[in-house]
């Protein structure tokens, strides 16, 4: 059966276990250079524990070496890979091509999102490169998702859930055009978050000034049947920058809804492990701008997230009978809570919750809340403190056998892992007084795995004659047995991968700025494959003035009602508070708009 495999981020150490524990079948977690999150990163030596712990489960650890390289950090970066491989990463995500021009350890590579992998014969291409798996766009509609599937063979892994760039990935060059801090180098100062105002060509103000280009949060977790039935095998959690709360809660939530899906059969897991979060998930508890399918089943119209790229939380309801110090809701809090609203000026504003008296909420920013004003809840107290006590765990499965020796005992343990582990105890062989409840005892005795990795999946106890076995017999043998096996080196070995330069061609024969090369040996890959001309990278320097700055699926001509359909459309503008303005390119046949330089 195909395996599906849940996919969750790590900003460092303490999240990427807590992903696991609490039902990740694989991490991504960046290492000390060179991710497209330079904000998170991690020595080797942590990686090399994530993976230790995740292998004794099956699962993986993925190591993010994407962003674009120049010529003087390629060295490093393979130095920094093959430490990776080493460390026990099960693969390398990359976005630069000059990394398939090195001399790398036989890990498995796998080809960013920031790659622009879109299209059938782009995410091909990747696959006869060597990769041997391919980040898909986020844009991709189920559709699309299934022409890709059936033009290829390479493993697809998808982003169901978290934050949404508003441009295709590795496609943004609006940050470096605007500060020099570059989205494809890590660098994003995330200027879609801000607010602008779009106007006409003669300058008449349409909308704004609001947050226009911040998208909602995406929120696949009714569409993994379809997207399983499409061909992903992998299902990515975005995150790399958030903190434990929001890894623990939407990776068993995930978790959950991934194994619905296999218990109805044709799936299964890709790791082992019951897993034991200690808390009820809940999406809306965590940070989230609202949440969007975006372009999975076509355009989401409300995809956007205008009024603020915060968090905003939970709807509670209206405030109602306002005085001052305290107004009343139409959903229940707690003291401690926090609660955000619009303030006067339509800037989202918060409170803490100090007292309440009922459904009516008291604190000292209670004046702020005017009649009417829709309120929500962006703090759970009750829930955080729920998620901060929790202990997530992760306990094999273990068959137990009993067997016979010439002078004892034996019990051998195998984990659903395939880990083994056999003990062995001298006894006397003295008849049972009462067979029934010595076989009874036996099973009691060796069930008791509380305090170790384990739980009894299976017992079996295969006497030839039912003997009298002391209790401490029986626990020393379950005891040493298992901790034996917790010690035994995983099963299976990490798959290998070496590269094998070929000339398959490229689906272009010239690439511009937006090729996003940045180093020689990038250009020698794709001059290997066939590419006749190579511009820079904006990086490495290309002229941006007039260029494609965006490529984005989220039209504010559709967002506004004003789309046209399938007719030209007359360009309009972008214009940021600061006064930096930019046009706006429409391409309706393909329902894209465009993001250009001055």
């Amino acid at each position: 059966m195909k395996k599906l495999e849940l996919l969750a981020p790590a900003k460092d150490l303490a999240c990427g276990l807590d992903a696991v524990n609490c039902g990740a079948d694989a991490v991504y977690i960046g290492a000390d250079a060179f991710g497209a999150r330079r904000a998170a990163v991690n020595p080797v030596k942590d990686v090399e524990k994530l993976a230790a712990h995740a292998h004794k489960y099956g699962a993986r650890v993925y190591a993010a070496v994407n962003t674009l390289l120049t010529d003087a950090e390629l060295p490093r970066a393979v130095r920094l890979i093959r430490d990776l491989w080493n460390a026990g990463a099960d693969a390398a995500i990359v976005q630069d091509m000059g990394l398939l021009e090195q001399a790398l350890p036989p890990i498995p590579l796998f080809a960013s999102t920031q790659c622009d992998n879109s299209t059938p014969e782009k995410v091909l291409f990747l696959e006869k490169a060597g990769f041997r798996r391919v980040i898909l766009a986020r844009e991709l509609s189920l559709p699309e998702i299934k022409k890709i599937r059936a033009a290829t063979a390479v493993d697809l892994e998808c982003f169901v859930h978290g934050a949404l760039c508003v441009s295709y990935s590795g496609q943004c060059r609006m940050s470096f055009y605007l500060g020099g801090r570059s989205g494809n180098r890590g660098e994003c100062a995330q200027p879609c978050r801000l607010k602008m105002s779009l106007e006409s060509g003669s300058g008449e103000k349409l909308a704004g000034p609001a947050h226009l280009l911040s998208l909602k949060d995406l929120n696949h977790s009714a569409q993994l049947g379809p997207l399983a039935a499409a061909g992903i095998t992998s299902f990515k959690i975005e995150g790399r920058l958030k903190d434990r709360d929001y890894v623990r809660n939407v990776v068993a939530f995930y978790r959950r809804k991934l194994d619905a899906l296999i218990a109805k059969g044709g799936y299964a897991r890709a790791s082992y492990g019951r897993c034991e979060p200690g808390f009820e998930p809940d999406l809306s508890k965590t940070f989230n701008r609202g949440y969007t399918a975006y372009c999975l089943n076509g355009p989401d119209k409300n995809m956007g997230s205008p009024e603020t790229p915060k968090f905003a939380g939970e709807p509670m309801g209206r405030a109602r009978e306002c005085r001052g110090d305290s107004f009343v809701l139409d959903k229940a809090v707690s003291c401690g809570d926090g609660l955000s609203f619009f303030d006067a000026k339509g800037e989202l504003s918060g409170l803490t919750v100090n007292r309440v008296n009922g459904r009516r909420v008291y604190s000292d920013k209670a004046s702020l809340v005017r009649e009417g004003d829709p309120v929500s809840r962006n703090l759970d107290r009750e829930f955080l403190r729920a998620l901060e006590k929790a202990e997530p765990s992760r306990l094999l499965g273990v068959a137990l056998t009993l067997s016979e020796t010439p002078d004892g005992i034996a019990l051998t343990a195998v984990d659903e892992a395939g880990r083994s582990a056999s003990v062995t105890a001298r006894i006397k062989k003295e008849p049972a007084r009462d067979p029934a409840m010595a076989l009874e005892t036996a099973r009691r005795q060796l069930g008791k795995t509380g305090g170790s990795d384990f739980y009894p999946l299976a017992m079996e106890i295969s006497l030839k004659k039912t003997f009298f076995i002391p209790v401490s017999t029986l626990n020393a043998l379950r005891r040493d047995a298992l901790e034996k096996l917790a010690k035994a080196p995983p099963a299976g070995a990490r798959g290998e991968a070496p590269l094998e330069k070929n000339s398959f061609p490229y689906p272009a024969e010239a690439l511009d700025y937006r090729g996003n090369v940045l180093n020689r040996a990038a250009a020698d890959f794709y001059r290997r494959h066939g590419v006749k001309k190579i511009s820079p990278a904006a990086e490495g320097g290309a002229d941006l003035r007039g260029a494609e700055l965006m490529t984005v699926k989220h039209c504010l001509r559709r967002a506004r009602g004003i789309c046209p359909g399938k007719g030209a459309a007359e360009p309009l503008f972008l214009v940021l508070d600061g006064g930096s303005r930019f046009r706006l390119e429409f391409d309706c046949e393909r329902c894209l708009m465009r993001v250009m330089a001055r």
